[in-house]
């Protein structure tokens, strides 16, 4: 006989499981059936709590995008100057990945739908970090051409990111200060 949780523990398992599914096999491949089975609820309690499985995701999206966000805010604010930003924001970065990669699949799975709610959801996360990291060099930086380097910053981390999770060829520290090395120069000269 199974035990009836209360609604809370069973929102909170059931998304627990669609993070690891959605991070494993991708969003596209994550059906409302598999999620209901493999938390041993029926399809229609799921709908119920979730509406869709557009929903479930934001769901499970929204505190892995804040998480991350927050780890890396929370480096870059204590930081003197740009290349000091720049070092902290990119080590806690690959920190995050390295003890959260479900995360980190959630947020850059290429099985995303290119519209509808996830993907403004996702630009939008995209937009912060990038503004965040426009900011960060903002203050601490007179180059003019802080907003396209912040843009080149974010694109490289998240490519090196991508790379690292498929590779897993060097820790997440040796990677962090990989990108470092290629970007600190750019950042002396301005």
């Amino acid at each position: 006989m199974r035990t009836r949780l209360p609604r809370a523990e069973r929102e909170q398992q059931t998304l627990d499981t669609a993070r690891a599914l959605f991070a494993a096999h991708g969003y596209a491949a994550v059906t409302m059936d598999q999620v209901a089975a493999a938390v041993g609820v029926t399809k229609p309690l799921l709908y119920n709590y979730f509406g869709n499985k557009e929903q479930l995701f934001l769901a499970c999206m929204k505190p892995a995008a804040d998480a991350l966000t927050e780890h890396v805010v929370s480096a870059v604010s204590a930081a003197a100057t740009a290349p000091d930003a720049l070092r902290d924001g990119i080590h806690a970065f690959f920190s995050f990945l390295d003890g959260d990669k479900d995360a980190w699949r959630m947020l850059h799975d290429d099985s995303l739908p290119s519209g509808g709610e996830i993907a403004v959801r996702v630009r939008a996360y995209r937009d912060d970090m990038e503004a965040m990291v426009t900011a960060a060099l903002s203050e601490r930086t007179e180059s003019r051409a802080v907003e396209p380097l912040s843009v080149a910053i974010f694109g490289a981390a998240e490519a090196l990111g991508r790379w690292w999770l498929r590779t897993g060829a060097m820790s997440a520290d040796r990677t962090a200060e990989l990108l470092i090395r290629t970007i600190e120069p750019g950042l002396r000269t301005r």
